[in-house]
């Protein structure tokens, strides 16, 4: 560096001012490998941009709906389109009851991962803290063995059902397989839902599907439960990991999701006792691998691909689109992974991190630690990304370095990286950026909004948090997919990522 500043002092001044610049940039920066960058989506040379520059208020949802203007319903190249809001914001249908706080928020979303993780390894009986996995045993009210199933998600959709469709707002989940949704006359429970729940007698189209089905033995890899049967009638059971739970009859109906795409014998499970946080949406349309998932029932007209982009805050909208129509040139893509697992990671989309930077800046993560972890999942339910322990003490080291001009914040519920912005209300503040790089070279630039997450008035945190063991799996998260185009091209073993997909 000696020879460099030696050779600055005798080149000319303008000379000399367009080697300081260039000089101090290499010494900050530090890019990633050029093949990551390369295939970066960024207009612009990703190198060159490694820090957002926002209001602290911006962090925070509006009080009215803005929706986004990509969202335009209808079919183009065999393709729907569904809006997708936030179920606890304004954009959603009328509330019944108060919306849950962030610590109710993170509480159920600490459930749903250690459900998935339990899922995943059923063996795993024993925590790090040395506590006996809670649901090793697990035992519930249900008329079928109970299963390892996971936590509602946050985002819905609206589809219609039945003959003629009565229209229904369904949380969506890739995570799940069975799409159920309450149903009259209730015969044991039905929690309170904003639209008129479904009546069957009211559809000239539905009927009840045979215990000797093979759509009903095909409930035990979509549930993890194993089927029952009442009157030679299948009955389905459903638990989630905060002790939610739906219980029905296997049923087949009419599914509209557009006027042009009407999809007639659709298997979906008819909720006759249904308990547990589902807020006041009609139940949940499942979008994982399994074959009684929406994926698999359209195949025939979408071929196993679909994409969303999930609104920077709850005060906005996105969309989900089964098809191909909204996929554009700027999407990569990265090659699911094989898991593991065994049988239960079936519905699961699992990918590898090649790596992770903060700020431009590479973190010395080695493969073996998310080889350890039995890889990643990408979710559409889970809040917060979770990441093997030394991931995401590297994360947060290298992001609390790059913050150090911010006064720190207590840790909030699962949230360890917190910073106080009082100071900060009327000014904006700077962050460094957070890119993912996925198998394939596949580089992923993190909005904002995917990187904080407001507490409060005052105080925002990290959002990510780390597994309690090294050994459970890193889920990729819905806050670090906003803004993005996710795009699930299932029959071609690929997963792919677009900026600006709610623009």
């Amino acid at each position: 560096m000696a020879k460099a500043t030696q050779t600055l002092q005798y080149s000319s001044s303008s000379l000399l001012l367009a080697l300081l610049i260039l000089w101090c940039f290499a010494e900050t920066t530090k890019p990633v490998s050029a093949a990551a960058a390369v295939n970066s989506y960024d207009e612009e040379d990703d190198d060159l941009h490694h820090f957002h520059t926002l209001h602290f208020t911006s962090l925070f949802p509006q009080s009215l709906c803005t929706p986004s203007s990509s969202f335009t319903p209808g079919s183009k190249q065999r393709s729907s389109t569904l809006q997708v809001v936030h179920r606890h914001g304004p954009c959603s249908v009328p509330h019944l009851t108060t919306p849950p706080s962030l610590a109710e928020i993170l509480a159920a979303d600490e459930s749903r991962v250690e459900s998935i993780q339990a899922k995943l390894a059923p063996s795993y009986e024993i925590t790090r803290a040395g506590k006996r996995n809670k649901y090793k045993d697990r035992k519930v009210d249900l008329p079928v063995q109970p299963g390892r199933s996971l936590g509602s998600g946050n985002y819905i959709v609206r589809v219609g059902l039945g003959t003629p469709p009565k229209t229904l707002s369904l949380i969506f989940d890739t995570g799940s397989d069975l799409t159920w949704t309450q149903c009259q006359p209730c015969a044991r429970s039905c929690y309170q839902q904003q639209d008129p729940i479904f009546n069957p007698s009211s559809s000239s189209s539905y009927s009840n599907v045979s215990c000797a089905s093979s759509q009903c033995s095909q409930l035990s890899s979509a549930t993890g439960n194993t089927p029952g049967c009442s009157t030679k009638t299948c009955v389905y059971g459903i638990q989630y990991g905060d002790q939610s739970f739906s219980v029905g009859f296997l049923s087949k109906d009419t599914l509209t999701i557009s006027k042009s795409a009407v999809f007639q014998n659709f298997f979906f499970g008819c909720g006759q006792n249904n308990q547990g946080l589902f807020g006041n949406t009609a139940g949940l349309i499942g979008l994982g691998r399994d074959q009684l998932s929406v994926v698999s029932q359209t195949a025939g007209t979408y071929g196993k691909y679909f994409s969303y982009c999930l609104p920077s805050s709850s005060s906005s909208t996105g969309h989900l689109s089964l098809g191909r129509s909204r996929a554009s040139g700027s999407v990569i893509f990265t090659p699911f992974a094989s898991s593991s697992q065994g049988a239960a990671s079936n519905s699961f989309y699992f990918v590898d991190i090649d790596g992770i930077s903060v700020g431009g800046r590479a973190l010395s993560i080695s493969q073996s630690v998310f080889q350890a972890a039995g890889g990643t999942i990408v979710d559409s339910g889970t809040v917060i990304t979770r990441l093997p322990p030394a991931a995401y003490s590297a994360l947060s080291t290298e992001f609390q370095q790059q913050m150090k001009k911010y006064p720190v914040a207590p840790a909030y519920s699962i949230l360890d990286t917190c910073y106080d912005f009082s100071n900060y209300t009327n000014t904006k503040i700077v962050i460094p950026t957070i890119s993912f790089t996925f198998r394939g070279n596949a580089k992923v630039n993190l909005d904002a909004s995917g990187i904080l997450i407001a507490i409060n008035g005052k105080q925002a945190c990290l959002a990510f948090a780390g597994n309690s063991d090294s050994s459970t799996v890193a889920i990729f998260g819905n806050t670090q997919q906003k803004t993005l185009e996710v795009v699930y091209d299932v029959a071609g073993g690929r997963l792919g990522f677009g900026a600006g997909g709610c623009k």
